[in-house]
C-alpha cells in the first residue's frame, strides 16, 4: 500500500510519497510529489447533485463555475452562497459543499437537477452532452465582435502559463488553465487535476466577483479541447479559446457555431486556428509599439 504524507510545498493540494526510481540499471529511493486527487460533493436542498473528483483548493468557484456552465444557475443572483455541509451534530463535513440558491431558483431546478446524475471524472467532463443543439438551445452565439488580437501576442501565452504554475512545476501533474487580457497578459490561473475543473473555477472566479462575462479575453488551456471546454466558454461568453495541443472534432464543430475562435497547438512560433479566424491579426512591430 502507497504512503502518503503533507508537504509542506502546498499541503492542501500536495503530498510526498516513496518510490524507486530507475536509471538504466540503477535503482534507488527517494521522494516524490503527488498532486491530490479527492471528492468534492455538491448538495441542493440537503440532497447529494453532483461529485466532482478534483484538486482542493478553490473550491467554492469550481461549485460557483459548475453550476453555471451546467445550467443549474443562469445569473450570479441565483447563487446565494457556498458553504461547507454539517453532519447531524453540526460538525463540517470534509470534501462536501452546500449549495444556496434563490427560493424562486431552487423551485424551478430541484427537480430536473436531481433527474441528472452527475458523477465528475477529472478527466473525462461530463458524459451524454454531445448535441450541440442542446448546448446552442441555453446559449446563444457569440456575434461578431471588434476583438482582434495580436498573433504575437498569443505565442507567449503558453511560457507564461507555465511560468506561473507553481504547483505543476512540482509534481507535473496538474492542468492549467489561464484568462488572458488582449494585451497577453495573464489576469487569473486556476489549476486542477481536471482541465475541466480549471476552467470551472475561472468561471466561478468571475461569478463570485460580478467580472462576467468574459467578452474581452482569451481562455487558455494545458492539453486538447474538448467539447466540453467549448460549452463552458460559451457560457462565460469567452470569444477566444486557446490550447497547447489539439482539438476534438465536435469542439471545433462547436465553436464554429458558437462564434467562437479556437486555436491549438499553440506551441513555440505557430499554431492553428480553426475557426473565427478573423480575431487573429498581425500587427507590425512600428505599429504596436
Amino acid at each position: 500500500m502507497a504512503d502518503f504524507w503533507r508537504s509542506p510545498l502546498d499541503p492542501e493540494r500536495v503530498v510526498n510519497t516513496r518510490v524507486t526510481h530507475w536509471q538504466n540499471s540503477e535503482q534507488e529511493q527517494r521522494e516524490e510529489y503527488l498532486t491530490v486527487e479527492e471528492p468534492l460533493e455538491l448538495r441542493l436542498a440537503g440532497r447529494s447533485l453532483a461529485v466532482i473528483m478534483r484538486t482542493p483548493g478553490h473550491d467554492e468557484e469550481l461549485a460557483a463555475g459548475f453550476l453555471l456552465t451546467e445550467g443549474i444557475i443562469e445569473h450570479p443572483g441565483d447563487l446565494l452562497a457556498v458553504r461547507m455541509a454539517s453532519d447531524d451534530d453540526g460538525l463540517p463535513l470534509p470534501n462536501v459543499s452546500e449549495v444556496i440558491l434563490r427560493e424562486q431558483r431552487m423551485r424551478e431546478v430541484v427537480e430536473s437537477a436531481f433527474t441528472r446524475h452527475f458523477a465528475v471524472s477529472a478527466s473525462c467532463g461530463l458524459c451524454g452532452k454531445d448535441s450541440i443543439n442542446a448546448v446552442l438551445s441555453t446559449s446563444e452565439p457569440i456575434e461578431d465582435d471588434d476583438l482582434r488580437i495580436d498573433a504575437s501576442y498569443l505565442y507567449d501565452l503558453s511560457a507564461r502559463l507555465r511560468e506561473a504554475q507553481a504547483v505543476f512545476t512540482h509534481t507535473g501533474g496538474l492542468h492549467a488553465a489561464g484568462l488572458f487580457n488582449e494585451q497577453g497578459e495573464l489576469v487569473l490561473l486556476r489549476e486542477d487535476v481536471g482541465r475541466h475543473n480549471a476552467v470551472d473555477k475561472l468561471i466561478g472566479h468571475g461569478l463570485l466577483h460580478r467580472t462576467l462575462p468574459y467578452a474581452r479575453f482569451v481562455l487558455l488551456v494545458s492539453g486538447r479541447t474538448s467539447f466540453e471546454i467549448i460549452q463552458k466558454a460559451l457560457r462565460a461568453r469567452i470569444p477566444c479559446i486557446a490550447a497547447i495541443s489539439a482539438p476534438s472534432s465536435l469542439a471545433v464543430e462547436l465553436a464554429g457555431q458558437s462564434g467562437i475562435t479556437l486555436i491549438g497547438f499553440l506551441r513555440a512560433r505557430t499554431m492553428n486556428v480553426y475557426t473565427h479566424a478573423q480575431r487573429i491579426i498581425s500587427i507590425p512591430p512600428a505599429l504596436s509599439d
